[in-house]
């Protein structure tokens, strides 16, 4: 908790249904925590224990730099999401989100889907996320996977001077609930595509939709050579290890932490002069979504500020630049004045 920050991280357990679990709330200067409850059959306690608190402090991050009035949280459960679940798992969970009394919200991540959430929701009011028969706003990986999309545009436009993609090379690892709706998105600008998925199902179910899409292994992907590589799957992938060998001039995705380390793996991108765009930047539209919620969903005010990623990632890669900063780093710094200034506006009484 020192390390990153944290405000609250809360264990929990319920035996009769099997559910274990910790959430993190990091930071609620700007709002309630908002994140999304992950299910993963982690190795060890420890290995749940870093994800959850690393992709609680992302969220913070990203609740800031899309400009809405939440902070970051996350929860993280422990189990094999295609054995484990349960109903009343999720009720059970349902009961302990109820008990922070709105500090935290959540709702789907990789592992859950918005059906999880319908039985959670009878036991709280602080899901998002959920259907839209149930009072939601429908399937967050619409407006992250434009989200995504409005960062590779912006990047081709720095990269390139043109947002035209068509032509172009995009590797994309992992075809998930985002990853297949760019795929199929940059198929229809005319661009090539390299895919990998964990799941032979999942590459074929895009091959289907994009039949020139060129299958390659989960080993060959990310070194695959290309213009933009789209990491869609899990983080901490660019490392000493694998950024030596990349072989792209832009990384555009929506994995979360996807630098094991921003500070020194940001700098080591830099000097290998390959254009990072923060993921928690343009995976954003997702968060932008279920945030919306709590004003009252209103699909053509999600799209705007979804499409709005474009522009603010142009003014992160302008502050980098001007900075002699890694992306990484300039997004960071961008972020952390946002905080500082908000928490300020706090000292006014209201």
């Amino acid at each position: 908790m020192a390390k990153y920050g944290h405000e609250q991280v809360i264990f929990f357990q319920h035996k009769a249904t099997r559910l274990k679990g910790i959430i993190a709330i990091h930071d609620t200067t700007v709002g309630p925590a908002l994140g999304g409850c992950r299910m993963r059959p982690y190795a060890s306690e420890e290995e749940m224990l870093t994800d959850v608190l690393r992709l609680s402090r992302g969220m913070t991050y990203k609740c800031a730099i899309a400009d809405v009035d939440n902070g970051g949280g996350k929860c993280v459960l422990w189990g094999n999401p295609d054995t484990d679940k349960s109903p009343e798992m999720f009720r059970a969970l349902g009961r302990f989100v109820d008990g922070l009394k709105g500090r935290f919200y959540t709702g789907t991540d990789v592992g859950t889907y918005p059906q999880d959430f319908v039985h959670a929701k009878r036991e709280t009011p602080y899901i998002v996320g959920v259907p839209k028969e149930y009072g939601g706003s429908g399937d967050s990986s619409v407006p992250t996977a434009l989200g995504v999309m409005q960062g590779i545009r912006a990047t081709a436009w720095k990269l390139w001077g043109s947002t035209g993609l068509a032509g172009r090379t995009f590797a994309i690892q992992g075809l998930g609930k985002v990853g297949a709706k760019v795929a199929q998105s940059l198929a229809a600008e005319g661009a090539r595509l390299l895919v990998a998925d964990v799941v032979p199902g999942n590459v074929e179910h895009v091959r289907t939709e994009v039949p020139s899409a060129a299958p390659l292994t989960p080993e060959e992907i990310l070194f695959a050579e290309c213009d933009i590589l789209v990491p869609c799957a899990l983080g901490a992938v660019f490392n000493d290890v694998t950024i030596p060998k990349l072989r792209c001039r832009g990384i555009v995705g929506s994995a979360n932490n996807q630098l094991l380390d921003e500070d020194r793996h940001g700098w080591m991108l830099k000097e290998r002069g390959i254009l990072y765009a923060p993921d928690y930047l343009v995976n954003a539209g997702g968060l932008i979504q279920v945030a919306d919620e709590l004003l009252g969903a209103n699909p053509d005010r999600v799209q705007s500020k979804t499409m709005g990623l474009y522009d603010t990632l142009l003014q992160i890669y302008a502050y980098a630049e001007e900075h002699d900063l890694p992306t990484s780093v300039a997004a960071n710094q961008w972020v952390e004045t946002r905080l500082k200034t908000v928490a300020d506006l706090k000292t006014i009484y209201a």
